[in-house]
């Protein structure tokens, strides 16, 4: 979104008052994000308050910055604080999401029922949301879309995370009269029975936590990344868990994107899916066809092949560079960069990741006991299957053989969960068929 940075130094150069924002997080992204927003976009986007379960995560964070920061704990001393100009610091999102004199709240956790008080508060009292945090998005999406518009205000996932990027990319695609029939993702590594344990030391190179960089190896992160592609654009996927092509390293997307069978494309609604292997990687890719024969010839020309599928790609994703972007495209154009349409297309469901043992309870996502698989909504809705958003902290009522995926009949689920509650709210609200359909091919 090129005119994103006129419009922030117009912003900037009228000197009115600058897009005031709280961060839910302090964590591995949100310290990226923190830096850009002090670094480059200080006098357009004002980061006023951070909220985080362990405040000294954030103090770090802003003492790391040389930026001002005060404690507060009350109403009454946030007020104090934003009117000081100092950065907010509280461990009670809440308190953040429902306060005067902030105009939108980011979430930057990857939590899901920790993080539905603050994006539900805000969504009340009259924020915009951002999400840089996929699994909550792609669990109870669609609901709090509903809502947000509801109220008024924008709910988003972010670009520069993949979904962003692939929804920019199919965006353009769409733009210059195509149409897109495949959103797809680039990974480098795709293993289901990766753990923390197995992570442990690539997360301590990188300053991250073992689980976060387990649910990107095993599975889960991407996808939620493409269910919630997928969400946005009103496509499926092939089958359960997607085609998910493994070429040699560094094979061209344009070589390995024609493993993708024209006729499995071209006859639906498009498919969501990712290649392992494939360069440049992490990047994304959209196919696009027409059948406009003028364009064809053009295509052809400007070295896009002769048909009839096209491949457009974006050879990386930035993260927390591009979230301003995001924050900016809410504030001044009322525009997400990545949303449900509807009610959920594509869910992610729980898998065992490893034999598991009645009375287990399930650990977190990118943990050691499940992991993700795309499947249609209209399927799991048919079969039962559980969420894995869901499944976090259920107990197991039976013992599950690796690789089998959890319905709701094996667990019982801890009472007065919100995500429980907005589950219920989202299935009453966008129904699913009551037939089963199955996903365009059959599992291999």
């Amino acid at each position: 979104m090129i005119l994103i940075d006129n419009a922030l130094q117009r912003l900037a150069a009228d000197r009115k008052v600058p897009i005031r924002i709280a961060m839910i997080g302090a964590g591995f992204m949100a310290k990226g994000v923190l830096h850009q927003l002090l670094t480059v976009h200080s006098e357009s986007i004002r980061i006023v308050g951070i909220s985080n379960r362990t405040p000294q995560h954030a103090v770090d964070l802003l003492r790391a910055e040389n930026a001002p920061f005060r404690l507060c704990d009350s109403p009454l001393s946030l007020r104090r604080v934003l009117a000081s100009g100092d950065i907010a610091i509280t461990d009670d999102p809440v308190l953040l999401a429902s306060a005067d004199g902030i105009d939108l709240v980011l979430d930057v956790t990857g939590a899901i029922e920790d993080s539905l008080p603050p994006v539900l508060s805000a969504i009340e009292h009259g924020k915009h949301v951002v999400l840089m945090n996929a699994e909550l998005d792609g669990t109870v999406g669609p609901i709090l879309k509903r809502m947000a518009d509801a109220a008024g205000v924008v709910f988003t996932n972010v670009d520069g995370d993949q979904p962003g990027v692939e929804m920019n990319l199919w965006r353009f695609v769409r733009g210059i009269g195509l149409r897109p029939v495949l959103c797809g993702n680039i990974k480098g590594l795709h293993d289901p029975y990766r753990t923390p344990a197995t992570q442990a030391e690539f997360a301590r190179r990188w300053g991250q936590k073992p689980e976060m960089v387990t649910s990107f190896a095993d599975g889960t992160k991407i996808s939620f990344e493409q269910a919630i592609v997928a969400n946005a654009t009103g496509m499926t996927i092939a089958r359960r868990g997607m085609l998910g092509y493994t070429v040699e390293a560094g094979t061209p997307i344009t070589e390995a994107a024609k493993l993708f069978d024209p006729e499995l494309l071209l006859q639906g609604p498009g498919i969501v899916d990712y290649i392992t292997g494939a360069s440049p990687g992490p990047g994304v890719f959209v196919l696009g066809t027409t059948d406009d024969p003028v364009q064809r010839h053009y295509l052809d020309l400007y070295k896009l092949g002769s048909g009839p599928l096209y491949c457009f790609y974006t050879p990386y994703h930035l993260c927390h560079f591009e979230v301003p972007n995001t924050i900016a495209r809410a504030i001044l154009f009322n525009d997400a960069a990545c949303a449900p349409i509807a009610g959920p297309l594509v869910e992610v469901v729980a898998t065992a990741k490893r034999d598991l043992a009645a009375g287990d309870t399930i650990g977190g996502l990118g943990g050691f006991d499940v992991y993700g698989l795309t499947e249609t909504a209209a399927m799991t809705t048919h079969q039962n299957l559980l969420p894995i958003g869901v499944a976090v902290g259920c107990r197991l009522k039976r013992a599950i053989p690796q690789d089998q995926i959890l319905t709701y009949a094996d667990v019982e689920r801890p009472p007065g969960r919100l995500v429980d509650m907005l589950r219920d709210r989202q299935a009453q609200v966008f129904p699913t068929v009551p037939a089963p359909v199955r996903s365009l091919q059959p599992v291999s």
